[in-house]
């Protein structure tokens, strides 16, 4: 038999070196692992039951096409009463997690060759996702002295004629930088002056320590061209429940609906009917999961500013570090293997985000602490053991 003939597109594709990580992590007992960026808690109780509930009263039959009319009022009424934003059902889609609503975006607006701007580091899914889109990312170097984001004027001098998007993630994955006011109205303003339209993707809008979250829709000038990308799976610890949602303009949410029929055909019922219970009821809950991550980022931030050779900014969100190891010797990606190996603690090397990211690990703080101070203890001693 001839060997199976993989579409000539797809032929370069290997496994990130995250990929890499996670899959040499299964292998190792007694692993302390801060490498997936997976909420530790479990789904609340309310929310699976809601879910059971909608499944014994019979549904479970093909949903509407753009979501649960009753989820997208939620989703409108979430963001009104935490960010003060006003959205209609109207421009809502619910999708198969935050992934699949950059993915249409992405497939709506781009023709071979367009460019779309993104921050370097960045979700390294962006790049793979643009690549298989035949888009070309271009990635404007994040300044750490700037949070981890590019200026205005970096983002401006990367545009050319064939820029259609840009693209920024606040608070970010991997470095838990959260735009300020300031820098928020520059990004605004350089995608109006260029007409761009503008990815946001917020899907960690709960969990910010320093200042507050900033909806780019909400700007002046900006609703009409921007897409905000949110989600269940941080806020709510619904990640295994695939349950995403894009706010964007009805004329572009048009097109990403007719795409998204003729992939999923709509999200699944029970995931809907239990994200409708948890932003019905969930707040609290979830305020206060967001003070543990701060509480637990904050502590990984002390712990690794006392380790030989790591500088570890303030965490402003979301619930990663982002350290610089230079002074260790190593290179990240040989940091993060030697960690495996010799701690037996599992990280992500920096530059798996973007060529910005070499010299830092990313550090998710998803699990208790207890687990983390073993973590980090296991860190340093190991970077004790060898003199750095």
């Amino acid at each position: 038999m001839q060997p199976v003939k993989i579409a000539q597109r797809f032929k370069d594709i290997q496994p990130s070196p995250m990929t890499k990580i996670f899959q040499a992590a299964e292998g190792v007992e007694g692993l302390i692992n801060l490498s997936i960026g997976e909420p530790d808690f479990h789904t609340e109780h309310e929310i699976v039951d809601a879910a059971a509930a909608a499944a014994k009263s019979g549904v479970t039959h093909y949903p509407p096409l753009a979501g649960f009319p009753d989820l997208k009022r939620e989703i409108c009424s979430y963001w009104k009463r935490h960010h003060s934003v006003d959205y209609s059902p109207e421009e809502v889609l619910v999708t198969v997690g935050g992934i699949q609503a950059t993915h249409l975006c992405f497939k709506a607006m781009l023709d071979p060759g367009d460019e779309v701007l993104v921050t370097d580091p960045c979700f390294s899914a962006y790049l793979m996702q643009l690549k298989l889109n035949g888009a070309t990312a271009v990635q404007v170097p994040a300044r750490a002295e700037n949070g981890f984001f590019p200026t205005a004027e970096d983002f401006d001098r990367a545009v050319t004629p064939r820029t259609k998007i840009l693209l920024i993630n606040s608070p970010c994955n991997p470095t838990g930088g959260v735009l300020t006011p300031e820098q928020a109205n520059a990004i605004a303003d350089v995608a109006g002056r260029r007409d761009l339209l503008v990815i946001s993707d917020e899907i960690y809008e709960n969990f910010v320590y320093s200042g507050k979250h900033i909806p780019i829709s909400s700007l002046p000038g900006m609703r009409e061209r921007t897409v905000t990308v949110g989600g269940m799976s941080k806020s709510h610890c619904m990640t295994g429940w695939r349950l995403g949602y894009v706010i964007a303009p009805p004329e572009l949410l048009k097109v990403m609906l007719l795409l998204s029929v003729n992939e999923t055909y709509g999200v699944n019922v029970l995931a809907q009917s239990g994200s409708i219970e948890a932003l019905r009821s969930q707040d609290d809950k979830m305020r206060a999961r967001a003070k543990e991550y701060e509480r637990r980022v904050r502590y990984g931030a002390e712990r690794l500013n006392a380790m030989p050779g790591v500088t570890c900014p303030e965490p402003r969100g979301a619930f990663y570090l982002f350290p610089d190891i230079y002074g260790t010797g190593f290179d990240d990606m040989d940091f993060a293997w030697w960690l495996l190996e010799h701690a037996k603690v599992a990280t992500i090397p920096g530059s798996a985000f973007g060529k910005c990211g070499a010299g830092h690990i990313r550090i998710a703080c998803t699990l208790s602490m207890d687990d983390l101070e073993k973590g980090f203890d296991r860190m340093e001693d190991a970077l004790k053991k060898r003199k750095i």
